[in-house]
């Protein structure tokens, strides 16, 4: 547990809680099974040309595992979602920028020099949303792994976010 608190860092002076659940209103992601093949299902954000181009490298960077739950991407298939285990661990790049960004007691970490702002929605999932990047990136932990893996899974997604999404301001 020492290294996940080295590596997760409020950017805030002070501790801040998780955005209320009153936000899960905003939440864009609807994790579901699919009857077809019990697959997560993600909405697929439509951003411009170069934030699309941004999003295929962190696609093909993203690695195989995160917090030991292997890659299984939602339907539909799109370089711009990614999923991980069953409940989902989801990703989506390119979304538009999220109305938290203007929410001045959300709730600021970095992990491993990516930063995040975070949303506690309702039923215990918990959103991050990357900030200070060219594209922005959700990931959606549910509440089962939110639980038992807190920002872990941050932490390996860290390295792919970080070496394809350039530090700057997106769109």
């Amino acid at each position: 547990m020492s290294s996940y608190r080295h590596r997760l860092r409020p950017r805030a002076r002070r501790a801040r809680p998780l955005a209320s659940a009153g936000v899960a209103g905003l939440l864009l992601l609807v994790p579901a099974c699919s009857s077809a093949d019990d697959r997560a299902a993600a909405a697929v954000p439509s951003p411009g040309e170069e934030v699309t181009g941004l999003c295929r490298g962190l696609d093909e960077a993203l690695p195989e595992t995160v917090v030991d739950k292997d890659r299984s991407d939602p339907e539909p298939e799109s370089e711009l979602t990614a999923g991980w285990g069953s409940p989902a661990i989801i990703l989506r790049c390119g979304i538009p920028r999220p109305a938290v960004m203007n929410d001045p007691d959300a709730a600021p970490v970095e992990v491993d020099g990516v930063g995040w702002v975070v949303e506690e929605l309702e039923g215990g999932a918990h959103r991050f949303t990357t900030s200070l990047r060219r594209a922005y990136v959700e990931v959606v932990l549910p509440a089962e792994v939110a639980a038992e893996s807190g920002s872990f899974a941050l932490v390996d997604l860290a390295p792919a976010i970080s070496g394809t999404i350039p530090r700057g301001v997106a769109d």
